[in-house]
């Protein structure tokens, strides 16, 4: 088993910038890829950004390149999404999730957290 605790969330203008935190815990993290998705009221939940276990190779949405940065640092088990340049279409609920499989898809995903509000304000 795998535990992920997402952090970070909260209320932010247009323009501004967020750094989410997901901690994991339980089996060996370094050995997941891990990925950021996220679900905004009345939509589906969304691929955002993925890293390979290494760090070495990493996937954006097209919506959030050039705007966000995934990374991890598997000696504090901790995966991070920077995101700048904030939008009001980037309001939702972020969710951190592990996968042994890449790409990460939302069907491939073996645990997920529980997920982070982030809110844009226009």
């Amino acid at each position: 088993q795998v535990q992920l605790v997402e952090s970070g969330g909260g209320l932010v203008q247009t323009g501004g910038s967020l750094r989410l935190s997901c901690a994991a815990s339980g089996r060996t993290f370094s050995s997941y890829a891990m990925a950021w998705f996220r679900q905004a009221p009345g939509k589906e939940r969304e691929f955002v950004a993925a890293i390979w276990w290494s760090g070495g190779l990493t996937s954006y949405a097209d919506s959030v390149k050039g705007r966000f940065t995934i990374s991890r640092e598997n000696a504090k088990n901790t995966v991070y999404l920077q995101m700048n340049s904030l939008k009001p279409e980037d309001t939702a609920v972020y969710f951190c999730a592990a996968s042994s499989r890449w790409p990460p898809l939302t069907s491939r995903v073996d645990y997920w957290g529980k997920g982070t509000l982030v809110t844009v304000s226009s």
